[in-house]
């Protein structure tokens, strides 16, 4: 069951339907918070999950990317909870292909929904923190967002934007009250991952050859990096900070073959 939380908090996740975005929800709500779940479509089954574990739920449909949809969100989860102790912007897309290759609407598509979409959100529901004082932003970049990865130009720049604006409004926002930090992904075994993987992309064996510890991320360990940024009790002091959950890929500049005979048998 839920543990006990004071005041029973209450966090708001974008792209929770599936993947990381789910086992946050599914982890704040373990925690004691009040969970309101965004995706594109109602995400039933995160929604059923929160439930099952005692959790007070709000559905959140909409698109991170509409101003307008983006107000109303703030609205229902007013009118349901009445505050907003956590935001995490979590919704997400990948594209894959040459710079050269790129159109100018799949650019602007993946940049509206991977930064505009956080700057709205944080933004709406950012007055209504800086009104109380309080709160905890926590936005999902990747280690694309701290490093070149080929065939993903948008993507990268994408997620190199997100942690400027963490940045931005750690500086603006942290002397009144509500903290800005980002966490960094490697590599994570989710549903987008499968899809990229059947696009041809790559295999399992180029992120393992790639991390020093071996393997891909799992939701959870996002998921626990997310929830420690989100505590003020645990992280009450980390403003404008960028946590690498990548098993080391963004510290690793070894070629190849180091890297393997470091990874062992």
């Amino acid at each position: 069951m839920v543990s006990e939380v004071p005041q029973n908090p209450v966090a708001v996740v974008t792209g929770a339907g599936r993947g990381i975005g789910r086992r946050v929800a599914l982890a704040l709500a373990e925690r004691g918070y009040r969970v309101a779940a965004n995706d594109l479509g109602a995400p039933e089954g995160t929604l059923g999950e929160l439930r099952a574990l005692g959790a007070p739920a709000l559905s959140l449909p909409g698109d991170v990317s509409d101003e307008g949809v983006v107000r109303g969100m703030l609205d229902a989860v007013m009118g349901e909870f009445g505050r907003v102790d956590v935001l995490v912007n979590n919704a997400g897309v990948s594209f894959i292909a040459p710079a050269e290759e790129t159109t100018l609407s799949d650019w602007r598509r993946v940049l509206e929904v991977n930064l505009t979409g956080p700057f709205l959100m944080s933004q709406v529901f950012g007055v209504e923190m800086l009104g109380r004082g309080r709160g905890s932003i926590v936005n999902v970049s990747s280690v694309a967002g701290l490093l070149g990865v080929g065939d993903r130009a948008a993507y990268n720049a994408s997620k190199h934007g997100l942690i400027g604006l963490t940045r931005t409004l750690a500086a603006e926002w942290g002397g009144r009250g509500v903290r800005v930090n980002a966490v960094c992904p490697g590599w994570v075994k989710t549903e987008m991952d499968e899809e990229d993987q059947g696009a041809g992309g790559y295999v399992d064996d180029d992120i393992r050859g790639r991390v020093p510890m071996g393997r891909f991320a799992t939701p959870e360990d996002i998921a626990r990096a997310v929830a420690f940024l989100a505590d003020d009790e645990w992280s009450g002091f980390v403003n404008g900070h960028t946590l690498s959950v990548d098993g080391g890929w963004f510290a690793d500049g070894s070629w190849e073959s180091i890297r393997r005979r470091k990874q062992g048998p």
